[in-house]
């Protein structure tokens, strides 16, 4: 009955009950091109837990092909850590619009993976932890960074495509991490983060272009505090005509390719390592491969990353 609820406010909220009919059967039928298949592509034999964790957080599809590209990616880019896809989803059939709509939902299972997170850690203490999140999973990915108590850190998060608002207030997700959040953006993300957003609302309920098409702004009211940590802890990483060679096209599920993954994401990831020695497979022990070969500083202020990727 919940679920339905949350169906109807979303057709109350579009465009009149014929465009709002219209846009569901649209986008169910687009996100059903993507949810099946087997259920598997995770890396999680025993291990690898001794060398670190990943946890990829699927889009509001649950976990599809689209999450286990990102997981055989990584996996052929030479991360050697334990690589668990969570699907946060309420369900297949006609639940899509639960997973975006019901925040507070979204909060609790966020809180779930935070202590999932935490009880990592005490079994494997100093080893990283990653978040990605693609699609609605970026929304889920700040939110889980929010839930984790004070003190408690992972190494990063990288948001693919994320299905929150731009102005997001970002400053607890950010204190959470150690290296940072990356916010890989698309401005031809025009079907699902532009129109769709604008229609159906992002994961933290706002009816506008998302993050993931626009990158994020800083919230009105930012202090110096603030400020310095969207400076140094915020990476955004626009869309550039390289990252075809690795699959992409620049539209939202072009993040998911397995060819980005192993290309883009394990190197970044390898990159923020304490101990550079363990974990990758794909490169000396000495020297972190540099991101889409062409290079990605695991520190630095947003807007120069920003501008480093779009001269790429």
């Amino acid at each position: 009955m919940e679920q339905y609820a949350v169906i109807k406010s979303v057709l109350k909220a579009s465009a009149g009950p014929r465009n709002g009919c219209v846009a569901v059967v649209s986008l169910v039928l687009m996100v059903s091109l993507f949810a099946a298949g087997c259920r598997s592509g995770e890396v999680r034999r025993s291990g690898r837990y001794d060398e670190g964790l990943v946890i990829i957080l699927p889009g509001i599809e649950g976990e599809s092909r689209l999450n286990r590209n990102i997981a055989a990616g990584l996996a052929d880019g030479g991360i050697l850590s334990a690589i668990e896809i969570h699907d946060w989803s309420a369900g297949r059939f006609l639940t899509w619009f639960v997973n975006l709509a019901y925040e507070p939902r979204n909060r609790r299972i966020a809180e779930e993976l935070a202590s999932r997170i935490v009880a990592y850690q005490r079994q494997h203490p100093g080893k990283p932890v990653y978040l990605i999140g693609h699609s609605g999973g970026g929304g889920i990915a700040v939110f889980v960074l929010e839930a984790l108590p004070p003190g408690r850190q992972v190494t990063s998060a990288m948001l693919l495509a994320p299905a929150l608002s731009p102005t997001y207030d970002l400053r607890r997700a950010l204190r959470r991490t150690r290296h940072g959040i990356w916010n890989f953006y698309s401005e031809h993300d025009v079907g699902f983060l532009k129109v769709g957003t604008t229609i159906f609302g992002t994961v933290d309920r706002e009816h506008a272009s998302a993050a993931g098409a626009t990158g994020f702004r800083e919230p009105p009211g930012m202090g110096p505090e603030g400020r310095e940590l969207y400076r140094t802890r915020l990476h955004q990483v626009k869309y550039t005509p390289r990252m075809a060679k690795a699959g992409h096209g620049g539209g939202h599920t072009g993040w998911a390719s397995r060819d980005f993954a192993a290309q883009w994401l394990a190197p970044l990831l390898y990159s923020q390592r304490e101990d550079p020695g363990t974990a990758y497979a794909g490169a000396p022990a000495a020297s972190a491969p540099a991101m889409g070969g062409g290079g990605a500083p695991a520190n630095g202020a947003g807007d120069t990353n920003r501008r480093s990727a779009e001269r790429r």
